[in-house]
């Protein structure tokens, strides 16, 4: 069934989610006016990031170790992409495409949390603000899909399908690319630039699954 979203703009700058004004610092939807102008979802979430709003609405991006140059630059516009917004990106804080997000993420002012699974930061890679050392081993990955509310999976490692199957079982959205798992469930877009757009259009219809009410409340990883 296809759910459809309106976004509006107030004169004071709030947005409006099908007529629900969206706490984007809470991500919870409470009673609107219905007297904004339409905007659209680009601009809808430059408005979000330009106050900061977005630091604790946070997206995984999930890949291999052992990435070709494709999924490295992937990786590292889409992570430039979504740190440019304000939106916290969560991944597994090593090598390949998990360095590439983080290096994307961290040039464009963006916050990178890294679930590593040893038991030390210092393995973490150059661009992590937050290392966060588990000692789980690849147990850690169920961390990663938990945490997000949305993952972007690059490319098709054992680990990171573990990740998408994580992800499906906790019912949030998986968007793939560059040759991420062909498997029910899977958005599969054909660029970069098109999977950011899948993250927002996730996020906004995430919002949309409940009733709005002032209790409604949708943040981190919690799925509606």
């Amino acid at each position: 069934m296809t759910i459809s979203v309106s976004l509006a703009k107030r004169d004071d700058g709030k947005i409006e989610i099908n007529g629900f004004e969206l706490d984007a610092a809470r991500w919870r939807l409470g009673p609107g006016s219905n007297v904004g102008l339409p905007v659209s979802l680009e601009e809808t979430f430059q408005q979000l990031g330009s106050t900061g709003q977005l630091r604790g609405v946070v997206v995984g991006l999930i890949g291999p170790r052992d990435a070709t140059p494709a999924q490295i630059s992937a990786a590292e516009q889409i992570g430039y992409s979504l740190g440019q917004y304000g939106i916290t990106l969560i991944c597994g804080g090593k090598s390949g495409v998990m360095e590439a997000a983080s290096r994307g993420c961290r040039n464009a002012g963006g916050m990178i949390i890294g679930i590593l699974p040893g038991s030390t930061a210092s393995e973490a890679n150059d661009f992590v603000s937050v290392p966060l050392p588990t000692g789980l081993g690849e147990a850690r990955n169920m961390i990663i899909a938990k945490a997000a509310r949305v993952l972007v999976a690059i490319g098709g490692s054992y680990g990171t399908l573990s990740e998408v199957a994580y992800g499906l079982h906790f019912s949030k959205p998986v968007i793939g690319l560059e040759g991420a798992a062909k498997i029910d469930g899977v958005n599969h877009v054909e660029s970069a630039g098109a999977a950011v757009r899948a993250v927002l259009d996730a996020l906004v219809l995430a919002s949309t699954r409940a009733e709005p009410t002032k209790n409604s409340d949708l943040r981190g990883g919690a799925c509606v």
